[in-house]
């Protein structure tokens, strides 16, 4: 297993642990699973050297409740690398801060949006002044435990909505090119019917206008025919008029 890369959290030097079948821990270093407020917390002052030496390993079985040591395998043996326990000073703060910002840099963590690097690096930095607060008082480090937590819960609950939301979309987008593929072959059906349609008013007007020229033509023949018949009648009626006079005239 490859060691784990350098953090912003300081650590104390790896202790080296033989594998057995068992892996075996370090005496300082057990694996606590109990909550932040049964962790156990450093008594106040107390007459030194014995007391103190308590105090300072009670101080670093909470870092590691707290902060868990880091552990790999390299050579089939077991390094296990602690919280580290040594308080911090300003200019280890002044220094925090310009490797945070260094790293940023290397890394080329974005600045705005969404970047899990920057929030890595950050997550980081968090954990190092909860290690420097905790040394000093731990009411305080608890405290900023149960803040970092809360945070990591939020954090968590919006990537879970985030996650839904990209896959409420993408159902939508789905459904949305497969409406899209059906309204196109709607759009393309009712434009064959509008073709047919048209060609159908196309073939109705040019009989309607066949059929007015036919009743045109018609109309004029019978018109042409009537008034014929009409000047034959004329014709008749004056010849008939003028026969009946002819006879009508001797009698005088």
């Amino acid at each position: 297993m490859i060691p784990p890369p350098d953090s912003l959290l300081r650590y104390s030097p790896p202790v080296l642990v033989h594998r057995r079948r068992t892996e075996k821990r370090s005496p300082g270093a057990p694996r606590l699973q109990a909550s932040p407020s049964a962790l156990p917390i450093p008594a106040g002052p107390v007459p030194p050297p014995r007391a103190a030496a308590e105090a300072g390993k009670q101080t670093q079985e909470l870092l590691n409740a707290i902060l868990p040591p880091r552990e790999w395998v390299e050579d089939k043996t077991l390094w296990v690398q602690e919280v580290s326990s040594t308080p911090s000073t300003r200019l280890d703060v002044v220094h925090l801060q310009e490797q945070l910002d260094l790293r940023l840099q290397q890394r080329q963590a974005r600045e705005t949006g969404i970047c899990p690097v920057r929030r890595e690096l950050y997550s980081q930095c968090f954990d190092e002044l909860i290690r420097e607060v905790t040394i000093n008082c731990a009411e305080r480090g608890l405290l900023l435990l149960r803040v970092r937590d809360e945070i990591q819960m939020t954090i968590a609950a919006y990537q879970t909505l985030y996650k839904s939301s990209v896959a409420f979309g993408a159902r939508k987008a789905l459904q949305a090119e497969h409406g899209k593929s059906n309204m196109i072959k709607r759009i393309a059906e009712l434009e064959e019917e509008k073709r047919e349609l048209e060609a159908q008013v196309s073939d109705q007007k040019a009989k309607c206008e066949a059929i007015e020229k036919r009743e045109y033509e018609r109309r004029q023949i019978e018109e042409k025919k009537h008034t014929e018949e009409v000047q034959f009648l004329k014709r008749t009626n004056q010849q008939l008029k003028a026969q009946l006079e002819s006879i009508i005239a001797p009698n005088k």
